[in-house]
């Protein structure tokens, strides 16, 4: 069987690449199943994509879209355009598509529309509730025609559910990205900012925002980054800041004696700074599910989160985007009172063999004996 696997951004590069390699284990071994590698291009600037391939060891691509920038709807377009040419050349048995980036949504309407192909979707089932959120408009649209539901938790099979999916669709497998982060713990690597800014373990804070909600506005960036400043009590906060951002910082003038502005950092780079971290500040989603693993106190500057595990199980706290709400959540940090958080069910970095195994199931595509664990 052909199946195309679908990256366009940075957070899909994690969740592919088990993937890939749980497919590569079973092909080596003789089993009959083939994958076709799709970069849609969403994601082209080397920080963001180029040095992610290369760290986390994913294949060349075998077709890259090369989208570019662009609003969403140019960007869906395109990708959507470039794939469908793809199917026509040479359809596939089964197109994955992993998160709730653009080209997840893209991708799986034009294998959808193309003789119905079918569509599996890794990391189905989670939902923010909030549709001002791209991403969770990409989530409901991808989830509405997908045939193959691979989740990361029980919140997410019930989601689902409560939407009309049938049990037999849904698969409960656990978390690439969590996969990809037991597979590259042990080559994490130092970044320059470490004797740069003469960091220490446990002795600073790692920061993250990208959301338009906390920095598009430069008065309410202004006013966060204040209020984290003067509740860090002098250590340092590393920022590794997005280009959206970095720009909105330099217009509004924002600067501390501790806050060190950096470029984006590689996958090994970044999380290098998260596992030795005091804390994490972020928007992010993709980051709470890794500091949860990693036992990091973590706070999310967002009013909802679709991955509520991180905060029920989890080190994550959703604080809010109050800035008025930072300093009360970094006393609790700084008095040592931050909950010790544990690890959600079946993140156990097993869950890409998990997915591949059902799909060959589905298919009726025998394994390998020497690629069953």
């Amino acid at each position: 069987m052909l199946i195309d696997v679908i990256a366009g951004a940075r957070p899909n590069f994690m969740k592919i690449a088990p993937i890939i390699a749980a497919i590569e284990v079973q092909q080596k071994a003789g089993a009959d199943i083939h994958y076709r590698l799709i970069h849609t291009g969403q994601h082209y600037d080397k920080k963001m994509s180029a040095d992610f391939f290369e760290q986390l060891n994913i294949p060349t691509p075998h077709h890259n879209l090369e989208v570019g920038s662009g609003t969403q709807a140019e960007q869906a377009g395109r990708i959507m355009i470039g794939y469908e040419q793809l199917l026509m050349q040479q359809p596939c048995d089964l197109c994955v598509v992993v998160g709730d980036v653009t080209s997840t949504m893209a991708c799986s309407i034009a294998a959808k529309k193309m003789n119905n192909i079918k569509v599996a979707h890794v990391e189905a089932g989670i939902r923010s509730g909030d549709w001002t959120m791209p991403e969770e408009i990409n989530r409901i649209v991808t989830d509405s025609i997908t045939d193959y539901f691979f989740t990361t938790s029980e919140v997410a099979n019930n989601s689902l559910r409560r939407s009309g999916v049938k049990e037999e669709q849904i698969f409960f497998v656990g978390n690439t990205m969590i996969d990809t982060l037991y597979r590259q713990m042990p080559r994490f690597i130092q970044p320059e900012a470490w004797e740069k800014f003469g960091l220490t373990e446990k002795g600073y804070i790692i920061m993250t925002l990208h959301r338009p909600a906390n920095v598009d506005n430069k008065e309410k960036l202004t006013e966060l980054i204040g209020e984290i400043v003067n509740s860090s009590q002098g250590i340092p906060l590393v920022f590794p800041v997005h280009p959206r951002t970095a720009k909105m910082l330099e217009s509004a003038g924002i600067s501390a004696p501790n806050l060190h502005v950096i470029e984006p950092l590689g996958y090994l780079e970044f999380n290098y700074l998260v596992k030795n971290a005091k804390a994490v500040i972020t928007d992010s989603g993709g980051i709470t599910e890794e500091t949860t693993v990693m036992g990091i106190p973590c706070m999310t500057l967002r009013d909802s989160t679709e991955r509520p595990e991180t905060c029920t199980v989890g080190t994550n706290e959703l604080v809010g985007t109050n800035p008025k709400a930072i300093p009360p959540a970094m006393e609790t940090l700084f008095s040592g009172n931050w909950k010790k958080g544990g690890i959600p069910e079946m993140w156990d970095g097993k869950t890409s063999p998990r997915i591949v195994a059902h799909i060959m199931q589905l298919f009726g595509v025998k394994q390998a004996e020497s690629a069953i664990a």
